[in-house]
């Protein structure tokens, strides 16, 4: 399959099975495919997921608010399997109508309140909690700039040079050029910004790490498209020193497995009710 010769048609139509690994669920449309309501479990909070960066980072967040001694940030973690397109049912559209993982069902207020996109769920909890949220304006302000920076970025990442490098059916020069050279740019902004900054609001540790580690620093450490090499990440020793100090955090640890549905045994929880379902229910210890 060749697009050195491509015309793009005068209006654009759909072709199934076109689009590599993801073709078998992607679509044109929103809305529902089929009637399935969500699970429930027993904790206020009911989170909808799968261990992509995205469902990392709220995780993240709530094993740090845990850690804290917040026993109200106690969750459910439910998987959303994606590739079989369980973000297209009825229940789940109604989390999320973009059906897009994560999705957050806060039961605490009646009628409870729903949350969705990653970015936003770190900061209705962040504010829920008064954790993690720097409370002067100034950094408050410093946070939610790289906060912001990151889910304006990302898409680069994960749309772009994730699904030509690792996910597109061939290889395509030209696309891998293009997002390769963006994404070394953004490694370079974080790189310079963290060389004077223990994180990334100075000396706090903020949603906005919890937002940009589990794209940028699993990158760095290759747990992500396994391009560390590639891009050279050596190059951008302040981002792997901030990278490796968060992924050391007993929270992160925690968090990066919750929903994971793939990789080590040991790093598989497929769901999460308890905070002892860490030591007892990955799946490494499932008969």
């Amino acid at each position: 399959m060749s697009n050195q010769n491509y015309v793009p048609d005068k209006v654009w139509q759909w072709k199934e099975g076109n689009g590599g690994k993801f073709s078998n669920i992607n679509r044109p449309s929103s809305g529902p495919r089929f009637e399935q309501p969500l699970p429930e479990g027993i904790h206020a909070l009911q989170l909808y997921s799968l261990a992509t960066p995205n469902g990392v980072k709220v995780t993240i967040l709530l094993e740090e608010l845990i850690e804290l001694g917040i026993s109200a940030a106690q969750y459910d973690a439910f998987t959303i399997d994606i590739m079989e397109g369980a973000q297209f049912s009825s229940g789940f559209t109604q989390a999320n109508p973009n059906s897009k993982i994560p999705a957050l069902i806060d039961n605490s207020h009646a009628p409870p309140i729903r949350v969705f996109e990653s970015g936003s769920i770190l900061l209705y909890l962040a504010e829920k909690f008064s954790a993690f949220l720097p409370k002067d304006l100034a950094t408050r302000t410093e946070c939610l700039n790289w906060l912001f920076w990151q889910m304006g970025s990302a898409p680069l990442l994960g749309g772009g040079f994730g699904h030509f490098y690792a996910y597109a059916p061939e290889k395509y020069e030209y696309p891998i050029d293009r997002y390769t050279m963006e994404v070394k740019r953004q490694l370079d902004v974080l790189n310079k910004h963290l060389e004077n900054n223990q994180f990334l609001c100075g000396d706090q540790y903020t949603i906005a790490d919890m937002a940009i580690w589990p794209w940028y620093g699993q990158l760095v450490e290759g747990w992500l498209y396994n391009a560390a090499e590639f891009l050279n990440v050596d190059a951008y020793a302040h981002v792997l020193r901030w990278s490796k100090q968060i992924s050391s955090r007993p929270a992160v640890k925690r968090g990066r497995i919750v929903n994971k549905t793939w990789g080590e045994a040991h790093e598989q929880l497929h769901e999460r009710h308890e905070s002892s379902d860490f030591d007892l229910k990955t799946q490494d210890k499932q008969s």
